[in-house]
């Protein structure tokens, strides 16, 4: 285990004896840090996080609370991970849309901005540039190249919206309500969705 000193690390977080942890670094109250994990400089974990194997975050990364990274996820510098995020195993995020081993472009990196409660499959691939909408889910192996819309079920390459996901990750289904016309469903919560006028967009009318 190597922590720098100037790092900042809860009392509670857990480091494995393996990981590194850089300066500048800010790990928060029960997260965890698992082997080789390796966090770079300016890189804030939040609280209550799970970094598995091999994961290498940062430099200039934010994670917020409650998030799961699976073994084998690079975060790189312009990625925002908000609250409650779940990255697949081998997940990959790019920054640089036109990279050349021979053209320096440190400069050009895009931001990738994850929202909360977004779900990345094992292997997908999230082009740099693009927004995942608040819990969206990414099947395994897609590859995102545009914006997602909150609660979009992605699939494919490129990935493409398959139907609509709950906040709880099930598959929502059509139903007919009591004077409330068609909308959305959860099977699991009950909670009701209904989609825009142009179908591109869904919106939680309650929550239970």
């Amino acid at each position: 285990m190597s922590i720098d000193p100037a790092a900042q690390v809860h009392r509670d977080a857990f480091v494995h004896e393996s990981a590194y942890v850089d300066g500048q670094t800010q790990i928060g109250a029960g997260s965890k840090l698992w082997h080789f994990v390796h966090i770079l400089p300016r890189t804030q974990i939040g609280e209550n996080c799970s970094l598995g194997q091999n994961v290498m975050a940062g430099p200039d990364v934010r994670v917020g609370d409650d998030c799961k990274i699976q073994n084998n996820v690079a975060l790189y510098k312009g990625v925002v991970l908000e609250d409650k995020v779940f990255c697949g195993p081998s997940c990959v995020f790019t920054n640089v849309l036109t990279p050349r081993a021979h053209v320096e472009r440190k400069d050009e990196f895009a931001p990738t901005l994850v929202k909360q409660g977004a779900t990345i499959g094992a292997n997908a691939t999230i082009v740099c540039g693009n927004t995942l909408g608040a819990y969206c889910m990414i099947a395994a192996g897609a590859v995102v190249t545009k914006d997602v819309p909150d609660f979009a079920l992605m699939a494919g390459v490129p990935a493409r919206r398959i139907g609509w996901v709950s906040r709880s990750g099930e598959r929502l289904i059509e139903r007919q309500g009591d004077n409330l016309g068609e909308d959305l469903v959860c099977p699991r919560t009950g909670e009701r969705y209904q989609e825009s006028a142009d179908k591109t967009t869904l919106v939680l009318l309650d929550a239970n």
